[in-house]
């Protein structure tokens, strides 16, 4: 195995983990005004968010951080050409961190309203736009030979066609889901009883926009076909179970299957994607790989050695820090202001 093929399997488990653990954060904070009723209650629903929501935007920081080094035609060519999109997802992601920091500094009521607003919606515009981004990539864009350099030539609406959106709707509803069920193990009451109910009701939908999104995935690509309706089959069979284990009040395996079908369905988009990085939608011959957008083997060789060391420490790290904040949350055990 190359190392450029170990790198793109390293980043797709950075882009895994991150959808996982800021998935559920994104579900959350879009959850908010739907399962509270008073200030405890949101306050007591933040609370479940309050040790990791940081920490879970550090796989995003990591999976850029590794693009630009591993393959920095690639990490040129995205950030360029989707730069209003993630232009957009860093503004959420800076107004979702300052609005969980700034709501509890003041006391009016006021005050908590305007940034519990600025929570949804900055938590629903990354939910959103890393659809439509993710959707682009595997279904290809305009990539052209401009002066010996492949480059992104088309537009922001180029971004925004029905394949993309529908992608887009496919991760806002699983997120929505993931927290639900989330917020379902981590709370008691009547939050964890809003969430259960509120997970059932976000899966479904989540459930009928990936079917079509993966059948029309398959249709698009009949060189990746077995492997990709493998892994779409496999989706769809743990996302059930994940229902499944919510509607039986267990929440745990829920989330658990939840996390299993996200891995997979990740997992699914970027075996469709291998062995290119991003495909031309003008000529395949205009496709950045593996191979053209990587870095020197030095480069790839001195990573390998600097991850073999330091991803084990912040997988331990990080998983002490679950373990520590692994008990249910209750508006009873919130002060009340």
């Amino acid at each position: 195995m190359s190392l450029q093929t170990v790198w793109f399997l390293l980043i797709a488990v950075l882009w895994i983990g991150y959808f996982i653990l800021e998935g559920f954060d994104f579900g959350v904070g879009m959850l908010l005004p739907q399962v509270s009723s008073n200030e405890a209650d949101r306050r007591a629903v933040i609370t479940t968010l309050g040790p990791l929501w940081d920490g879970n935007e550090v796989w995003l920081l990591v999976a850029g951080g590794a693009t630009f080094a591993a393959f920095p035609e690639w990490y040129a060519t995205l950030f360029s050409g989707f730069y209003l999109p993630l232009f957009l997802i860093l503004v959420g992601l800076i107004v979702r961190g300052v609005a969980f920091e700034y709501r509890s500094k003041y006391g009016r009521a006021e005050w908590r309203q305007r940034w519990d607003v600025a929570i949804v919606i900055s938590s629903a515009i990354p939910a959103l736009l890393w659809g439509v981004a993710f959707s682009n990539i595997v279904r290809g864009v305009p990539i052209e030979n401009v002066k010996g350099h492949l480059e992104y030539t088309g537009g922001f609406f180029n971004l925004l066609n029905p394949y993309s959106l529908l992608g887009g709707v496919v991760t806002l509803s699983v997120f929505l889901t993931h927290g639900a069920i989330f917020l379902s193990l981590k709370t008691a009451g009547e939050i964890r009883r809003k969430s259960r109910v509120l997970a059932t009701r976000y899966g479904l939908v989540a459930a009928v926009a990936a079917v079509a999104y993966l059948v029309w995935t398959i249709s698009s690509m009949p060189e990746k076909k077995v492997a990709v309706l493998v892994l779409s089959a496999l989706v769809a069979t743990l996302w059930l179970a994940a229902l499944g284990m919510n509607l039986k009040g267990r929440e745990g395996w829920a989330f658990i299957f939840s996390a299993l079908a996200i891995l997979t369905f990740v997992s699914d988009l970027f075996t469709a994607l291998y062995p290119r990085v991003m495909p031309s939608s003008i000529n395949s011959a205009f496709d950045l790989t593996i191979r053209n957008a990587s870095s020197t083997d030095y480069t790839l060789k001195t990573m390998t050695v600097v991850a073999v060391i330091m991803t084990p420490l912040v997988l331990i790290y990080q998983g002490w820090t679950y373990w520590v904040f692994r008990k249910r949350v209750s508006s009873n055990q919130i002060a009340h202001p």
